[in-house]
């Protein structure tokens, strides 16, 4: 079954009495892509949880954020000691040597780049959060693929319904053309009689026939009709597929395919029928077939 490229899935954990909070939200995108937004002290996290991202995503926009909650500020973060003091120390020197007084902003020295650093775990510790922090977005992805899930039944409800419109209009079309030449022939023959008629002349059957011939060739839509239910039947067969099985595990990239030759296949008996009741109903296909256009884009 199909998924929806749109969802949100949320999970929360805690190491040494540190929250973790994990929040993934996904739109839909023509291709993977992940904007991970970590605490400095996590950014060693990154490549393992865009791994695990593009392990269990095919498609879509992925915001993933990851938040640290109760964390002590000795934890968080380490002031350069070294750098402060050396500061403070050059600022008293050009303080001295201008002869004012200045009174040090300890809280806005800090402030300056390099002087606050995030303080980054050793390598057990490492070992024991990036642990932690997977299986915590773990529980998010999976909580975020049912939202999707559920997102994609309803996808593949309205998806079905356009398939189904489209699908009544082209048996219609498809009756229809049986009986265009041989109206065709009846008019082109009542026609050519009135005008030989007053000129007393005689209708040439097999000069009629043959012009009658030549427009079934031009007009003959079967072809395309038979192209255009075997889309339809393809589209179907794709939504009911398991994901990873079609189309590479990108259901909605087939579809959109499929989508594209449909409305080719719609344009050209448009243009061979010569027909104002088949053209009503190509007309109705090709608004549903840029329905499905429109909605097959959210499809992973």
């Amino acid at each position: 079954m199909i998924n929806s490229m749109t969802g949100y899935g949320c999970a929360e954990g805690q190491l040494d009495g540190v929250t973790y909070v994990v929040e993934i939200k996904t739109v839909n995108n023509r291709y993977f892509k992940a904007k991970i937004r970590l605490p400095d002290s996590m950014a060693f996290l990154e490549e393992d949880i865009e791994r695990l991202l593009r392990k269990e995503l095919s498609r879509g926009m992925v915001n993933y954020v990851l938040q640290l909650r109760n964390i002590p500020a000795n934890v968080l973060f380490d002031v350069d000691e070294t750098g402060l003091k050396a500061m403070i120390e050059r600022l008293g020197r050009v303080a001295s040597s201008l002869e004012i007084e200045c009174s040090v902003d300890i809280g806005g020295l800090l402030t300056l780049p390099g002087m606050l650093m995030p303080v980054l775990p050793d390598e057990e510790k490492a070992k024991q959060v990036k642990r932690k922090v997977l299986s915590i977005t773990q529980e998010a992805m999976d909580s975020l693929k049912q939202m999707r899930a559920a997102e994609g039944a309803a996808l593949a409800a309205d998806l079905e319904s356009h398939c189904e419109a489209i699908k009544n209009n082209l048996e219609q079309i498809r009756s229809r053309s049986t009986a265009v030449v041989q109206e065709y022939h009846r008019k082109l023959k009542k026609r050519v009689g009135g005008l030989l008629a007053a000129a007393e002349l005689k209708l040439d059957e097999a000069t009629l026939a043959r012009e009658v011939a030549i427009l079934a060739d031009r007009s003959d839509i079967s072809e395309e009709i038979a192209r255009l239910d075997s889309h339809l039947q393809q589209f179907a067969e794709a939504c009911r597929a398991r994901q990873g099985v079609s189309a590479n595990g990108q259901i909605g990239r087939r579809l959109d395919f499929i989508t594209q030759e449909m409305l080719r296949e719609a344009n050209t008996i448009a243009s061979k029928a010569s027909d104002t009741e088949i053209a009503r109903y190509v007309v109705d296909i090709k608004c549903r077939v840029d329905r499905l256009k429109e909605q097959v884009q959210n499809v992973e």
